[in-house]
């Protein structure tokens, strides 16, 4: 079988010299193409059969109207759309296959299967609060990653993302109500990526925890991806799809 063509952008950032380091130890992919800032992707996608992106939101437009254009299949690791930007790729997968992920840890991914099977089986009586930090680098906040946490916490409680997230506390804000779900951001140093998901009830507390300690985690996961996309059809898949986890 012929190694698939992947083109990676952004590879001059920490995320796509991962991504190039993971490949080329991988027989089973072939990097055909690197650009980034004032590169030309027609030209690179022109040799490629996949993309992989992970350089910034306001990138995805053009890359998957260009992608789509050629049928080029895309993993996206990029985070913080706007709602005009995942329009955009929405309306890509109906002629290409796209994987987009929040994150593409392993480890990642299993904890949002373990934080739905919890919020599943301990119910309302336990307090939900979501705690992540990163890099002091890293521009958006919270991560897509701690949002994605909170949206499986919600879509287990049957709650609104928007309406019942609280982003950290401040002052005099009253007693913890049932339905709302904390969610708090650090910065500082160096950190990869870590989130914990805690459930606080009367008497007892859980914790489900991951730590990144350096990138390639996310890059071997991303090439795992761009794998399994050579035999899907055109479509929206994330991580979960992937790895097996759909229950």
């Amino acid at each position: 079988m012929q190694p698939i063509k992947l083109l990676v952008t952004g590879f001059k950032g920490r995320m796509g010299q991962a991504i190039v380091e993971c490949a080329s130890q991988d027989d089973r992919v072939e990097v055909t193409g690197q650009i980034d800032i004032g590169d030309s992707l027609p030209e690179a996608l022109a040799i490629c059969d996949t993309v992989i992106d992970f350089t910034h939101h306001s990138f995805s437009t053009q890359l998957v109207t260009a992608a789509a254009e050629t049928g080029k299949k895309l993993v996206i690791g990029t985070t913080g759309h706007t709602l005009e930007e995942l329009t955009a790729i929405e309306n890509a997968t109906s002629k290409v296959a796209i994987v987009m992920a929040p994150n593409f840890s392993i480890g990642v991914n299993t904890l949002f299967w373990l934080t739905s099977k919890a919020a599943n089986t301990l119910g309302p009586s336990f307090d939900l609060e979501v705690v992540e930090m990163h890099h002091n680098q890293k521009t958006d906040a919270p991560s897509g990653t701690a949002k994605r946490l909170v949206e499986i916490l919600a879509e287990a409680r049957q709650l609104d993302y928007h309406h019942d997230t609280r982003h950290g506390r401040q002052g005099d804000v009253g007693a913890r109500s049932a339905r709302e779900i904390g969610l708090h951001s650090m910065r500082g140093g160096d950190v990869v990526g870590d989130h914990t998901v805690v459930f606080a009830a009367n008497g007892e507390r859980i914790e489900l925890t991951h730590r990144a300690s350096n990138r390639n985690t996310f890059a071997t996961g991303a090439v795992r991806s761009a794998r399994w996309l050579a035999n899907q059809p055109p479509g929206l898949y994330d991580m979960q799809d992937v790895l097996n986890l759909r229950d």
